[in-house]
């Protein structure tokens, strides 16, 4: 179960943050596969820590036999006794720390795994509510919290929890009053963890969400920086920016307020516990129940509790800092899996059953959404989708394309063209109605290239075999060669080994699409859907791309939304919508002499051009 998170603004609806109930679930279900690897490293560390409580009774002996009076030669056994507990517990402790670090990194990975795949599903309009910065804070942030806690946090706090109860056992075994005397000082610890805890929780996860908040700012102003001075936003941008820090930085401080406060009440409890136990054996040594290197071995056990108390005690401000991030984390991967099978896409990781999505972070859907085609190449079956109440962007929209046919969606900006092209291809759940897809067989079904493409850091030939890992180089060179790249692509420094992307070669936008279509080859899916896909080359360079888009999706069913309209001449059937409706089909020759909502969109796209002949 998830919360929706509260907005930094009205215009923001952030992802969702799993409730604790859901996070502790999640994180038994992580640890689950390695449940050997846990007891094992609980078990050693057990005996590490027995075997360490050896030591205060071993120095209480050497106390007694100084106080008595008895010969040196009396000390060598303890000392030697010492020196083998040490050595003991060294080693033991290495191995049971090392194995519950393992399993924390491993843990750990498991998280990052999942998060991302759910991440990569997440839907389109849900990310785009959500806004970037709020993703890219829980990527960053909180996968870095959690991770700072598995490695640190957790191992310590294993054995500090282990110490304590060893060691309140070995007061007990010493005198029960010892152990009664100690116990005075855990009213006040108890209420300091408690009195922290119900603020910190809710204190960290406000401070998750303000430092999304201004992430997103940030990601705002800097990426639209020309829109912004071209209109002379800076002053206004600024003072957003510097709200939303000083919004972060007010809740860091009030974090700092309230570790201050948590460190001044333990030390308190630290004072009554020690002076109760010192208390209490004076009066046993005075009255006869204990040795001197009886009580001194208490006092020990006692001043010992202080760093596993303490670590125990502040480690509760890694673990809630880390659980308000897994919480963050467990959201999205609760957000993201879908209600109900997607043809042609795998579930989700380890074969876990699907979890439903909270109603109140998507619009309600209702029946099975995408089956596997029976005849049709592609259905959509009356799909309407809603991006919010009272934000209907399609109406009952039914659309089938028939094997190898090519499909151009056209309408005015909102028409609803883009989302009925994302829902075709999977990457979005319309709020009502079905889509039939092609079912793959041991390659994707659908493939959807959009006018943002990605050219991922490395090599040309290892962001094309993105696509199809075992890709020869001559398939390489194949499909480059099939979407006319591939001249400049071995005219390139390093030919396919030339590194492209962030810090290498910088590839202009009209080669990276080549680059994407490319891939789209290599793939080769039974269905190809283009979301102005050639919107992102400048009109020198559009009709190059057109023609490389057109050998793309040659022998294969395309849905094309179309940016230039000389790409629906070029496809078999026009599909018109307006206001999220379907208004028109057709071939182009026909809708163009229809004079209907098409011809007027020819007449004002084409003006003096010259179409081009199909």
């Amino acid at each position: 179960m998830t919360t929706p998170s509260r907005p930094a603004d009205d215009s923001a609806e952030l992802l969702p943050v799993a409730t604790p109930a859901r996070t502790r679930a999640a994180l038994r279900a992580l640890v689950r596969p390695d449940r050997g690897l846990a007891l094992t490293g609980i078990g050693v560390l057990v005996a590490a820590t027995a075997v360490g409580l050896l030591v205060q009774p071993l120095l209480g002996r050497i106390v007694d036999i100084v106080a008595d009076g008895r010969p040196a030669g009396d000390l060598t056994l303890p000392v030697v006794l010492l020196v083998a507990v040490a050595a003991v517990q060294g080693v033991t402790t290495t191995i049971g720390l090392t194995r519950i670090a393992r399993l924390g990194e491993t843990v750990l990975a498991r998280l990052r795994e999942r998060f991302v795949e759910r991440a990569l599903d997440l839907p389109a309009d849900r990310l785009e509510r959500a806004g970037a910065g709020d993703l890219t804070a829980r990527v960053t942030g909180d996968v870095a919290r959690v991770a700072e806690a598995v490695r640190s946090a957790l191992p310590e706090m294993a054995r500090s929890v282990l110490a304590i109860v060893l060691t309140l056992g070995a007061l007990a075994l010493l005198d029960v009053r010892f152990l009664l005397a100690a116990l005075l000082a855990v009213p006040v610890q108890l209420l300091t963890a408690r009195w922290y805890v119900n603020r910190a929780l809710t204190l960290y996860a406000d401070q998750r969400v303000a430092n999304g908040a201004q992430q997103q700012q940030l990601l705002e102003t800097i990426g639209g920086a020309v829109t912004v001075r071209g209109h002379r936003l800076e002053e206004q941008h600024t003072e957003r920016a510097a709200g939303r820090s000083r919004k972060a930085v007010e809740l860091t401080m009030r974090s700092v307020n309230l570790v201050l406060g948590f460190y001044g009440r333990l030390h308190i409890a630290e004072y009554i516990g020690l002076a109760a136990v010192l208390i209490a054996g004076f009066w046993l040594v005075r009255d006869g129940a204990v040795s001197i290197g009886t009580a001194t071995a208490a006092a020990l056990y006692f001043h010992s509790l202080f760093g596993p108390v303490n670590a125990a005690l502040v480690l509760l401000d890694d673990a809630q800092s880390a659980a308000a991030g897994l919480a963050r984390l467990v959201g999205v991967t609760d957000l993201a899996r879908p209600t109900e099978p997607v043809a042609g896409k795998a579930g989700p990781a380890g074969g876990a059953e699907p979890t439903p999505v909270p109603q109140q972070t998507v619009p309600q859907q209702t029946g099975p959404r995408r089956r596997a085609a029976t005849g049709a190449a592609v259905a959509a079956d009356a799909v309407s989708h809603a991006y919010g109440p009272g934000r209907p962007v399609l109406h009952d929209v039914s659309l089938t394309l028939r094997p190898g046919e090519h499909v151009a969606l056209v309408g005015t900006s909102g028409a609803g063209k883009s989302t009925l092209a994302r829902i075709v291809a999977g990457v979005q759940q319309p709020t009502a109605g079905t889509v039939t897809a092609p079912a793959g067989a041991g390659e994707p079904s659908v493939v959807l290239v959009t006018q943002e493409v990605h050219v991922f850091t490395g090599s040309l030939a290892e962001d094309l075999r993105l696509a199809r890992p075992d890709a020869t180089d001559a398939d390489l060179r194949g499909a480059l060669a099939t979407v006319h790249a591939l001249d400049w692509a071995e005219a390139l420094p390093d030919g396919l080994d030339t590194v492209v992307g962030e810090g290498g070669h910088r590839l202009d936008p009209a080669r990276a699409q080549q680059l994407a279509l490319a891939r789209l080859v290599l793939a080769g899916p039974a269905l190809a859907v283009l979301d102005e896909a050639t919107a992102e080359a400048g009109s020198a360079g559009a009709r190059a791309l057109e023609r490389s888009a057109e050998a793309a999706l040659a022998g294969r069913t395309a849905l094309i939304v179309a940016h230039r309209l000389t790409q629906a001449v070029a496809a078999d059937r026009v599909v018109v919508l307006e206001a999220g409706r379907v208004v028109e089909s057709g071939p182009h020759d026909e809708l163009r002499d229809a004079d209907g909502p098409y011809a007027a969109l020819w007449r004002a796209w084409s003006g003096s051009r010259t179409a081009p002949h199909p």
